[in-house]
């Protein structure tokens, strides 16, 4: 069972706009599911079982292809949602890329209750609006950019959905944050070598935009120059 009136992202995922009695309803069709990095949630292919918000932790949406190559199509960060409500199967597997805790319902439960309630209907309706102007700005990225921008426009989406210290943007304070992903995701995810990905990355940390304390953490030292590479063609 959840506990609604203390879901650390109870304002910004999708149920925020229910009332104490239908958070109550919500919360007893629910429960946390906890996941192990590396650990798959959701297989592609599969029947569409479970939906459910992201709590803490990171976790990436991945297809395999005939060749049994992996490409990673998205990261799910904490008030995401995950699954596909109104639908008998998944057309991707989820992973956690960290430990995770992931606030689940049946779908069949979860389509029955957001039938009953417009308001729920309309969160999923305008996150899932959002997800696909994120997913059409993503292949004009990988469609037309270069590889400093690929990168670049990678790092700025980092920083601003998972930085622990991120601000609105309009400070000029360093941003720091650890990558949930390895090199070779982030290579598979913007269409790119491993190589290219570590080349680009260490160009911004050679110019001052970036730094580099270990292969994981990030540091946006100038995210106005950052977003200016992410700009170029």
């Amino acid at each position: 069972m959840n506990d609604c009136g203390r879901c650390a992202v109870r304002e910004s995922a999708i149920c925020h706009s229910l009332n104490e009695s239908e958070l109550d309803a919500l919360n007893a069709l629910g429960r946390h599911q906890t996941l192990k990095r590396g650990q798959t949630m959701v297989w592609q292919g599969d029947e569409s079982l479970l939906v459910g918000n992201v709590i803490e932790g990171v976790l990436k949406l991945s297809v395999s292809g005939a060749d049994g190559r992996e490409q990673t199509l998205g990261i799910m960060f904490p008030s995401d949602f995950i699954g596909r409500p109104f639908g008998p199967k998944t057309d991707h597997s989820v992973v956690a890329l960290t430990d995770a805790q992931v606030c689940t319902f049946r779908r069949s439960a979860f389509d029955e209750f957001a039938r009953g309630h417009p308001e729920l209907e309309h969160s999923l309706l305008q996150r899932t609006l959002t997800e696909l102007d994120r997913t059409r700005q993503w292949m004009l990225l990988l469609g037309r950019k270069a590889a400093t921008a690929r990168v670049a426009t990678f790092l700025l989406e980092m920083s601003s959905r998972y930085a622990t210290n991120c601000n609105d943007g309009a400070s000029t304070a360093p941003i720091s944050f650890d990558l949930p992903l390895s090199r070779q995701d982030i290579a598979d995810l913007l269409g790119l070598t491993i190589e290219t990905v570590s080349r680009q990355i260490t160009h911004l940390r050679e110019d001052g935009i970036i730094e580099t304390p270990n292969r994981r953490t990030i540091v946006v030292l100038d995210s106005g120059r950052l977003q200016a590479r992410a700009s170029e063609v």
